[in-house]
Formats: structure tokens, sequence, C-alpha cells
């Protein structure tokens, strides 16, 4: 064995301390090994610790301290150079790692310190996230109530329900005591105590609206907490509690306006109804925020439950008002319906009762006219007979003026010589005219169609009123009567801004001016003119024998023909000009309408006579049997007359050539004759000619006679030349419906 070069202790052994240093190093190298173990486990654990190369180091270290503690068993003997060996490159490896470790320390301290840090942070962040979620729940809590009590509340439009369902649910979500609605009074100056949740409290109790308290609480609007011992929130009675903490809110109330402005109600922001909410007495609960949040919302949907409650309300009460006045107005109507059908059944009634006199009058008095009498006799009747024309004239304006108020007159619109009616307006106006030495000239354009399409009959009567005002209303002097196709540029008239006339190659504008020398017409009569029954100052003070209908019925007759009629006049003594533009169409081929246009017989074309001609006449009334029957065996007529259907049917025969039925009424049970003729006689050409002589001149006469088959329609009075133009176009055309 080789000796030892070891130092020997300056200090002498001692048995004893050798003893304890050995068992102590054994347990310090066991605790150092055991550290290693320990901390492999701990980084095998923690897969996100980021420094596992130095707790490597670290390990290192304690391996090697424990290394040197183990190694240094064997120096309290006597041990070998190799041992001594072993231990300084122990000790120099323990050094060296020990002194990397420290270094690595002063790197690493700051790092852990600012994990520390961040834990920190993270710990204060997730405490706040916990209460951000606490909040988040609380608020999901009050969404929930909230949309409870929103549901609850709008359930209904009934604004006391609204009210009492608000307080009953605020007290069961809240878990309140006394919860109490002050509604304002009519006055605007008191609140009264309206709804409680416990009914404890007599309601109709009221406090002054201006106390500090209210316009504190209605100045915002937040929930507040009031004191409660203050008037409105005195809710219970007085008693040895603590009373719980109130709260009050205010509701915003809706003021409907009768939606005045856009048709949306008005809002007065003065007038609030006003909360108030009482926790439980005797306790230590508080209000929190989320509940403070949670009344505000459900006063905020209480106010827009109230408003539209309000607006039903409202429109509820609009909607009964209106149903009165639609049942005002539908009786109104049905009463103007009444009226109005008693009028049409009146105008037929003395329509067909005064014609039938009239037809005997105008008859008798035309037969008398053919017979000899002396010229006193003859002015006489020929008085008799204008008086007749003039009053059956009449009849026809008032009936016509009742079918153009009612909307029932239609314009029976064909094909028309224009230039025939104007010369047979002439040609009835010059006998008249000249009586007085007026002067009647004509003057048709060029350029005027000589055929036109529209209502000959409505055409030649605004023509024959109009100049047959200039001729009533003349005393000397001349009417000029003008007509010419108006041009685009004298059509506009500024008196009638409605009057929109569009030119068109399928129809054309007719101009007409009539102009006399009357005595004029002041600017402030002229509105007058075609107003019914009224006459201006200067002609009403004339024996003019006029109705004041005339105009009236041209106004109207231009309006339905799409024109307009008017009156110029410089003043008294100036004479006046009437003009009138009416729309008349263009027939699209002219040459067929002039084959088959017939030409009006005038009344004094010749005294056309019809011997041996066999007529049956069927009518009735006596009278009116008898002037019929005197106008056709003045005519030469075999007359045979009949007064009832059935002797009619009895007497008809193929001798008879036409056949004069009087029709009274439009309905079509007198008709049924006319069915059974045509039974009777299956040929037409044995057939005779069945014309309708009637007093009724509405357009349904007409169509049920062509609808049952006659032959023609002759509105009653009939004169002797009316009679034999009748017969003289009956037999020649074998067709004539007379203009209705």
């Amino acid at each position: 064995m080789e000796s030892c070069n070891c130092i020997e202790p300056q200090w002498p052994a001692d048995d004893l301390l050798m003893k304890y240093q050995y068992i102590s190093d054994f347990f310090i190298a066991l605790a150092y090994f055991s550290i290693p173990l320990e901390l492999i486990y701990f980084v095998k654990k923690s897969s996100m610790f980021p420094y596992r190369w130095v707790l490597v180091q670290f390990g290192a270290f304690i391996v090697l301290c424990g290394a040197t503690h183990l190694i240094n068993l064997w120096t309290f003997t006597m041990h070998s150079r190799t041992v001594a060996a072993v231990m300084t490159i122990s000790k120099v490896l323990t050094a060296v790692v020990s002194c990397a470790t420290a270094l690595m320390l002063v790197h690493i301290i700051p790092d852990l310190l600012s994990v520390k840090t961040r834990e920190l942070f993270l710990k204060n962040k997730a405490a706040e996230l916990d209460r951000e979620m606490g909040l988040i729940r609380t608020q999901e809590e009050t969404g929930r109530h909230v949309r409870m009590l929103t549901h609850e509340i709008r359930s209904t439009l009934d604004r006391h329900t609204i009210l009492k369902t608000t307080l009953v649910e605020l007290g069961r979500t809240l878990a309140l005591e006394e919860c109490a609605l002050w509604m304002p009074t009519r006055t605007g100056l008191e609140l009264q105590l309206s709804y409680t949740l416990r009914q404890q409290n007599p309601v109709g109790y009221t406090v002054p609206i201006h106390l500090p308290v209210i316009n504190q609480v209605f100045s915002t609007s937040r929930a507040l907490k009031i004191s409660p011992n203050c008037p409105v929130a005195r809710l219970r009675p007085a008693g040895k509690y603590i009373p719980g903490e109130v709260v009050a809110v205010r509701v915003p109330l809706l003021h409907l306006s009768n939606f005045q402005i856009n048709d949306w109600p008005e809002l007065s922001t003065k007038r609030y109804a006003l909360m108030v909410l009482m926790l439980p007495s005797d306790s230590a609960r508080q209000w929190h925020m989320h509940e403070l949040e949670l009344v505000e919302v459900v006063a905020d949907q209480v106010a827009v439950a109230l408003s539209h409650a309000a607006i039903l309300e409202e429109s509820m009460r609009a909607r009964d008002l209106l149903m009165e006045q639609n049942v005002a107005l539908d009786l109104a109507r049905r009463e103007a319906e009444t009226a109005v059908r008693a009028r049409n059944d009146f105008l037929a009634v003395m329509n067909h009762e005064m014609r039938t006199p009239m037809h005997a009058v105008i008859a008798l008095s035309s037969l008398l006219q053919e017979t000899e009498l002396t010229p006193e006799q003859r002015l006489m009747v020929e008085t008799i007979l204008k008086s007749s024309n003039l009053l059956a004239t009449l009849i026809n304006d008032v009936l016509d003026l009742s079918r153009l108020e009612d909307g029932s007159l239609q314009l029976d619109l064909g094909t028309f010589n224009l230039c025939a009616v104007f010369r047979e307006v002439v040609n009835l106006i010059k006998p008249i005219a000249s009586v007085k030495k007026l002067h009647v000239s004509l003057n048709l354009a060029p350029d005027l169609p000589e055929y036109a399409i529209g209502d000959e009959k409505r055409l030649m009567q605004t023509l024959l009123n109009v100049v047959g005002n200039a001729v009533k209303f003349s005393k000397e002097g001349s009417i000029s009567i003008t007509a010419f196709v108006a041009k685009s540029e004298s059509l506009r008239d500024s008196r009638a801004p409605e009057f929109y006339p569009v030119p068109s190659d399928n129809y054309f504008y007719l101009r007409v001016q009539v102009k006399d020398s009357c005595s004029g017409i002041s600017p402030q009569d002229l509105p007058k003119l075609f107003t019914k029954f009224a006459q201006t100052q200067s002609n009403a003070t004339r024996n003019s024998g006029g109705s004041g209908l005339g105009l009236a019925i041209c106004k109207r007759f231009v309006n339905l023909m799409e024109g307009h009629i008017w009156v110029e006049s410089e003043g008294l003594g100036k004479g006046c000009t009437a003009i009138f533009i009416v729309k008349l169409g263009i027939p699209e081929c002219l040459n067929e309408s002039k084959l088959t246009f017939m030409p009006k017989v005038s009344p004094n074309q010749g005294q056309a006579a019809f011997p041996g001609l066999k007529v049956l006449v069927m009518d009735e009334n006596g009278v009116s049997r008898m002037v019929t029957k005197g106008l056709l065996v003045h005519l030469g007529c075999d007359v045979t007359t009949v007064s009832s259907r059935d002797e009619c049917l009895h007497v008809v025969s193929n001798e008879h050539k036409v056949v004069l039925m009087n029709v009274c009424v439009p309905g079509m049970d007198g008709y049924e004759i006319v069915l059974r003729i045509h039974d009777k006689f299956t040929k037409r050409h044995e057939r005779p000619l069945i014309v309708a002589l009637t007093g009724n001149a509405d357009k349904a006469t007409k169509e049920n006679c062509m609808r049952v088959g006659m032959d023609g329609v002759i509105l009653k009075p009939v004169s002797l030349d009316k009679m034999r133009s009748v017969l003289s176009d009956i037999l020649d055309h074998r067709v004539l419906f007379e203009a209705i």
C-alpha cells in the first residue's frame, strides 16, 4: 500500500467528532442524491415550466455536492492518492458548477420576479373577470325579469290592467313590501294615489305636485332613493318598525291631441306619473344597482304600453265616431236615394200625365189651324199653339235637367249632317225673328265637315236655346251665327281652367258664336247666366217668358259633349256674344255616312196625305185616342181605335199597315201585346208596323220598345206636321226611333 501524502491536521483528531462528521456526511450525501430525483419528477410533471435547463444545471450542482460529501467519507481513514484525486476533481467540478449556477441565478431571478408579477396580474384579472361575469349574470337575470315584465305588461292594451300588472310583477320580482302609482289629476296640480300593490291604502289620497321630492324625481329619468317619511312614501300605517328603503321613478304619460300634428299624437313632457317602491321593513336589504336599472326599464316599458293603450283608446273613439258618422251618412244616402226615386217617379208620372193633355192641345190646335178661320181666330190659334209648344219645351227642359243632375242622361251618338242642323235651326228661328224684324245670318266656315259623329238632338237643342235667347232678348238689329273648326290656340279659355281640349285626328272641336244686338248684360250678372231658375236683373224686368233653365241645361249638355260655354258682353246696351265649343267625332268613311244618312223632313215640306192607309190606334185614354184619330183622319188615313190590349190583338189584321200603340209605363207588362202580335203574324211582310206613342221620355222606354221588336217610338205631344213626318219616315224606312 502506497504511503499517503495528505497534510496532517493542525489539531488532533477527535474520534467522537470524526464519528459525527462521518454520519453527517453520509446523510448529507443521501439528501443531495434524493433532491435530483425530486427535481427530475418535478420537471417531468411540469411541462409548462420555462427553465428546465436551469433545473438540470442545479441538479448537477447538487449531485456533485453530494458526491463530494460521499467521497469525503473515505478521507476519515487512511486513503490512497486515487481517493484524493477523485476528491479534488469532485470539488473542482462542484466549484465550477456552483459558480455557473450562481451566475445564472443573477439573470433568472428578475425573470422569476416578473413571472410572479404576471401571476398577480392574472389573479387580479381573474378576480375582475369573475366580477364582470357576476354582473353579466345579474344583467341577464335583470333582462329576463324585464322581458317577463314587458310581456306581462304588453299582454293587454287596457290601461288599468297594464298598471295593475306592473305593480304585481314588480312586487313579485323584487320582493317588495309595497308598490304604488300616483297619477296626476285633471287639473295637473296634484298627484292622486290610484293603484297600490297590497290594497291597504285608501286609493284617492292626493298630494301637491309641487313638493320638492316630486320635482326632484320628475327632473330625471333615473330611479332615486327618497325618504320613507315623505308624503308619497307613506304607504303603510304607522307602527314600531324600521321602514325599508324607498325608491321613486317617473312614468311619462302620453297626451293625445286628436292626431293633429303629422297624424301623430303630441307628447307632453310635463305630465308624469310617479311610481313608488318600498323594500320590506325591519330588514337590512338595500337597493342594488341592477334593481334600480330594472325599475327604470320597467318604467319606460310602462310608458310605451300606456302610449299604445292611449292610441288604441283614441282610435277606438275615432272608430266609434266614424261608425256613427257612417250610419248617419248611410241614412242620409238612403234618404237622398229615396228622395231621388220619389222625384224621378213624380217626374215620370207628371211627364206622362202632362204630355197626354199637351198632345190633345197641340194636336187639336194644329187641326184647327188647318180649317177656315178669321184672322182674329187664326191669331188666337197660333198663340195657343205657340204657348203649348213653349210648355212642351219647358217640360222637356225640366226632365232633361233632372236626368242631367242624377247622371242618367247619356249622349245618343250617331252620324248626322252637321250643316243641315245649322240650316234647320235657322229655318225654325227665322219665322219668329221676322216678326220682330230681326235679321238672322248663318256663316259656316269652308273647312267645317259636312258630317260629324255626336248627339244631334242635344247639339240642336243647345243651338236652339242659345239662338232662341238671342231672338228673345233682341228688339231690333241682327243675329249672326258663326260656326268653324276651333284651332288649338283658340281652345283654351282662362275662365275655364278645368277645360283641357286635346286635338286628335279622330275628332275635332266645333266652335259656335251667336252674336246679337240685345241690351247687353252687366259684368256682375254674367256668372248667374248658367244657374238654373236664375235670371239677370236686366232680363228679369222684361216679359221674356223664360224659366231660367235654358242656359243651365245648355251648359250641362256642352259638358257632356266635353266642351265649354260662356257669354261675353261689354256691358249694358252693347249686345252680347254666346260662345260654346263641343267635341264631335269624324266619320271613318264619309261616303258611307252620306249614303246611310236620312235627311229630316221639314215641317213645311208640302201637304203629304195618306189616303186609304189603314192605321190601328190603341190608347187607354179616350181623349188621347180621339186626338190621335183626328190627326190621322185629317191626313186621309182609315183609322180603327181600340182601348185595350186584348181588343187590339183581336182587331189587328194584315190589312193594317201601322199600329200606333200608347205605352204608359216602362214596365214589360205593357209590351206583351207586341210579342203576341209577332206570334200572330209569322211572316214579316204581313205584320203591320208597330210604333209606340208614349209620354215617357226616359231611355228605358226606348230600350224596351226596341227589345220587344217595335218599329218606332214617337214622343208626345204630336202635331199634325209631326204626324205627317212620322208616317212618311216609317213607311219609307220601316223604322223610326225618335231621339229621347
